[in-house]
């Protein structure tokens, strides 16, 4: 099936930020200063809302401009990885806390 011109899609940058966040988070490569040596991935899988409310995060931070460039990528992906490091560690403490826009399930 041919892509409908009329039907929108997210913009190019978008797309990519999403490709590269889903790429990190599944080899474990997503932010290595916060989360180098948690294997995160069984605990993301072993129950879905975990990593629903990951993606939730990583898209509530994502910002695009006035010419649909992502302008905070780094800034998202650290906030998704805060959530996981929270998750597999109770002992880290998020830092700023989460607000709840941040957290919201779309």
């Amino acid at each position: 099936m041919l892509h409908d011109q009329r039907v929108g899609q997210l913009p190019e940058d978008v797309r990519s930020c999403y490709r590269f966040f889903a790429f990190y988070l599944a080899n474990g490569t997503l932010c290595l200063d916060l989360l180098d040596g948690i294997d995160c991935r069984p605990a993301l899988m072993q129950f879905g809302s975990t990593l629903e409310q990951v993606m939730a995060i990583f898209s509530n931070v994502l910002d695009i401009d006035e010419h649909d460039q992502v302008t905070n990528a780094g800034d998202a992906e650290w906030r998704a990885a805060q959530y996981i490091r929270r998750y597999c560690d109770r002992e880290y403490t998020v830092e700023p806390p989460f607000e709840a826009w941040e957290l919201e399930l779309p």
